[in-house]
């Protein structure tokens, strides 16, 4: 789908009709419908399902995440699963554990499972010393056996890196890059509790390219307190001057009933719906400019990258981690809180460091809650992501996968989208749903409407808005 670098104008009341909240869509069902009666028996069931399920050629590679927890700092706007210490002796028991999980793993697959891709995230990944992340390298590859060309990447915290770190993170085989930069603005860092200065990033960058990393993201955040469209639109051109292979743009969700760090945030210092979606159109707008592709609702690439690569050819996924090239496959997920999916399952470890580290020192599975999906689930997973993914939902692709008549099984669905399509946002064609470059803009609004679990709890305050 292409997206125009003439920024549309959205009028005030149809900005006012899609303010509200919803789901990512990162996976379907969403995670707050995870059960705890999914624990670490099920979990093990399903890795040894996938064991013993292999095919003529092999079993697809996985993916694997590891969730490295620790911040030396709390960022006011963050939302993830972290602990806050500058005592970093505590990643040495976090790595037993880790040790112990891959063990597992190891021991259900079989030992050298394939893996093409591997992702670090956080928390911190880069709270780890050198030593530390050599350790942790070695006990991913005894458990794993990861392809020529396996895509692996880290989060840094420009913060927390030099140089040298980024050289040593080259040698370990690390090949992508994301530097979580957020905003350059000096008022907007000083309000969420993040200060790093723009020449610090640019030394990095210059840094990565110089050691031949293949890719390298930058996250940026809209929608942060004391942001305006005037002092994003700055942070716009510097990003576009580093000249990052991918830029994931991510809307601040401000719950701070679950969020405890964001209650330090001023929600009068926000900016409203009209100037967080003018600060995303302004983005859109500034990075195709300089030749970006307007992947979805988050991310940016190059349009030589990969990522824009897949798009155009209709391979575009999305997981755990946002859009990815990565074919539809199995993710293990190791740490605490680390969220996966094996066959027709998810499952999320535990969230305390505690409750995890109890679980591995008794030799099992850390899986506090997960979910086995129903027929309905996968149906509904499969059209939620064409929508997200595509923006195209072919009818007869649907139906011959899962045995169904799109227009008798989404009867409702399809009627409740007619208010959409009045709005200019989807196309109901005969055997199809097209999302509209406008439509683009608001594409969960469109996914929401086929999310069975959504429609049926109108409880939606734990989710982000939209715009």
């Amino acid at each position: 789908m292409d997206v125009s670098t003439s920024a549309p104008l959205f009028p005030p009341s149809l900005l006012a009709r899609l303010d509200t909240t919803g789901p990512r869509y990162t996976s379907y069902p969403t995670a707050d419908r995870f059960v705890d009666a999914f624990g670490a028996e099920q979990y093990e069931g399903a890795l040894r399902q996938r064991a013993q399920g292999a095919t003529i050629g092999g079993r697809p590679p996985l993916s694997v995440y590891v969730h490295i927890p620790f911040c030396e700092s709390v960022c006011y706007y963050c939302a993830c699963n972290k602990v806050v210490t500058r005592h970093h002796e505590r990643a040495v028991e976090y790595l037993d554990a880790l040790e112990r999980e891959i063990e597992l793993h190891a021991r259900q697959l079989g030992a050298h499972e394939s893996a093409s891709q591997l992702h670090l995230g956080g928390g911190t990944p880069t709270f780890l010393s050198d030593a530390e992340l050599s350790r942790l390298m070695t006990a991913l590859r005894r458990g794993f056996h990861f392809v020529p060309g396996a895509e692996m990447s880290i989060e840094v915290d420009p913060r927390t890196a030099s140089p040298e770190r980024l050289a040593h993170l080259a040698a370990l085989g690390f090949n992508r890059l994301s530097f979580g930069v957020q905003d350059s603005d000096a008022r907007v860092q000083k309000a969420v509790h993040r200060v790093q200065p723009f020449e610090q990033v640019q030394a990095l960058m210059e840094s990565a390219r110089a050691l031949g990393f293949e890719s390298v993201n930058i996250d940026l955040i809209y929608g942060l307190p004391q942001q305006t469209l005037a002092s994003f639109e700055r942070t716009i051109e510097q990003v576009r001057q580093l000249a990052p292979d991918r830029i994931a743009l991510y809307a601040y969700a401000h719950l701070p009933q679950r969020f405890k760090p964001q209650r330090r945030i001023v929600s009068a210092e926000l900016p409203d719906g009209a100037a967080r979606v003018a600060m995303l159109t302004g983005a859109i707008c500034g990075f195709a400019a300089a030749r970006y592709d307007y992947i979805g609702m988050d991310h940016f690439a190059l349009s030589s990258d990969s990522l824009a690569v897949a798009k155009r050819q209709g391979r575009l996924h999305r997981n755990f981690q946002g859009y990815s090239t990565q074919p539809d496959c199995d993710l293990v997920a190791l740490g605490v809180s680390a969220i996966g999916r094996i066959g027709a399952t998810y499952s999320q470890n535990a969230k305390t460091l505690d409750e995890y580290y109890d679980a591995l020192r008794q030799g099992r599975f850390a899986t506090a809650r997960g979910l086995a999906l129903t027929r309905d689930d996968l149906l509904r997973r499969a059209v939620i992501m064409a929508l997200m993914c595509q923006g195209r939902l072919e009818f007869e692709s649907i139906e011959l996968a899962h045995l169904i008549r799109v227009p008798d099984y989404f009867r409702k669905e399809l009627e409740q989208l007619q208010p959409l399509a009045e709005l200019g946002l989807v196309d109901i064609e005969p055997g199809a749903l097209q999302v509209t470059p406008a439509g683009w803009y608001f594409v969960r609004a469109v996914a929401m409407v086929f999310d069975r679990h959504l429609q049926a709890d109108e409880a939606r305050g734990r989710f982000s808005r939209i715009i």
